[in-house]
């Protein structure tokens, strides 16, 4: 069974989530609130897997109860649901933590198909939010955080290379070498070099 917790102001919104969720196999209502910080006083009792929100709340905004909500929960599932598809409420959502992003025109079953997208590992977004998060990326290339130096390092770890012949072949010290792989880890956000390689890859930063 998925605990879920609703979170907006909108009466009949509310109720129409409520009922929906609580009509679904495996999931059940755990609380439902018309501001963030009625539910934040209740969310270490609630202990919800789900949370939809408004991110257009009284008081306290959506995207800063996503930020409170997640420090007490660091592994609740928070889908924002709202009319305002704007990149700064987009972006500022799920840079707080958000899951997901929907507009509030969402029936039942799209609701229980992103919560279901959300356990395999997703992201899930109405299609006007989904291109927008395209059209911005596509308007705004992503800079290379690497240095030259850097990027040389992980272009000879794709090639298979060991820590010594990359030191060889630099002119460098081995330590150096893991200290340059450290500074990749830390600017890719990555936990290993297949991760570290994969990033580049999708950043196109070896072009």
């Amino acid at each position: 069974m998925l605990d879920v917790c609703v979170i907006e102001d909108d009466d009949e919104l509310r109720k129409y989530y409520v009922d929906s969720i609580n009509r679904m196999d495996g999931f059940e209502i755990v609380g439902d609130y018309a501001d963030c910080e009625s539910a934040i006083k209740n969310i270490d009792s609630d202990l919800p897997d789900f949370v939809l929100m408004d991110i257009q709340l009284p008081g306290m905004s959506g995207i800063e109860g996503v930020r409170k909500i997640k420090e007490i929960l660091p592994d609740v599932h928070i889908i924002m649901l709202t009319i305002h598809a704007d990149n700064e409420s987009v972006f500022g959502s799920l840079r707080a933590g958000a899951s997901g992003y929907l507009v509030k025109n969402v029936d039942a079953d799209q609701l229980l198909s992103a919560i279901d997208e959300i356990l395999l590992g997703g992201a899930p977004m109405s299609m006007t939010i989904a291109r927008m998060v395209i059209s911005f990326f596509r308007e705004k290339p992503q800079k290379n955080p690497l240095t030259a130096r850097q990027l040389e390092i992980l272009k000879k770890l794709c090639e298979g290379k060991s820590y010594k012949m990359i030191a060889d072949e630099l002119y460098i010290s081995i330590a150096t070498v893991k200290f340059h792989i450290r500074k990749i880890y830390d600017k890719l956000q990555a936990e290993s070099k297949a991760d570290a390689i994969r990033i580049a890859m999708q950043r196109k930063l070896f072009q």
